[in-house]
């Protein structure tokens, strides 16, 4: 994990594949990127987390060092005023080159946390994406997710009735066979500070 900025309200950083972004159940689930501000900056409150990435995806995540910050942070992430950006490699050759994503899925309560299709209890997740290239039987993709729900670029990616192409080391949905193999990478982040008012922008290059 690596500090990108930090002052008396907020943190952000970039995760690895790999780390939790919160806390587990259970002590050998402690490690996260929680776990780690709390023990590097000991003011912190007990819950910094404004949003959180998945376990196996890379890349930028803010936190709210005070209650106020991450009150104004989380309303930003809930009224979807925080733009987020993202990269991926697909498993696989994509013939077009944009479009947007419309599904419904939910959780699977039989195989947590496996999300699946479903256009009866669903809720509706909204992806933007763009090709950027091919690479080696690869297609490098930039999404631009619109809602924020549970594995939802993973699961846009992999379904048939999205670009039907799993993302590279995908464990879920795709061919992965381990953890911290997944190539998805939150490379652009920007919000308002939650007490300057600033506008904040960050970026960072995946490590694919």
């Amino acid at each position: 994990m690596k500090i990108v900025y930090q002052d008396s309200d907020i943190v952000v950083v970039e995760k690895e594949s790999g780390l939790l972004s919160v806390p587990g159940r259970g002590p050998e689930k402690i490690d996260s990127v929680v776990h780690r501000i709390r023990q590097l900056i000991p003011e912190c409150i007990s819950h910094p987390a404004a949003h959180r990435l998945d376990m196996d995806t890379s890349g930028l995540m803010v936190l709210g060092l005070t209650a106020e910050a991450h009150r104004h942070l989380s309303i930003q992430f809930q009224d979807r005023t925080v733009e987020k950006n993202y990269l991926a490699l697909l498993d696989g050759i994509l013939a077009k080159d944009e479009g947007t994503i419309t599904l419904p899925f939910r959780l699977d309560i039989d195989n947590r946390p496996y999300q699946i299709y479903d256009e009866v209890h669903g809720k509706v997740g909204t992806t933007e994406w763009r090709k950027v290239g091919i690479e080696d039987n690869h297609t490098r993709i930039a999404f631009h997710p619109i809602t924020g729900r549970t594995h939802q670029l993973r699961v846009h990616s992999a379904h048939p009735k999205g670009l039907g192409i799993p993302i590279v080391g995908d464990n879920l949905y795709g061919n992965g066979t381990g953890f911290g193999q997944l190539k998805l990478h939150a490379a652009d982040l920007a919000f308002t500070h939650p007490t300057t008012g600033e506008a904040l922008s960050f970026a960072t290059p995946p490590p694919f």
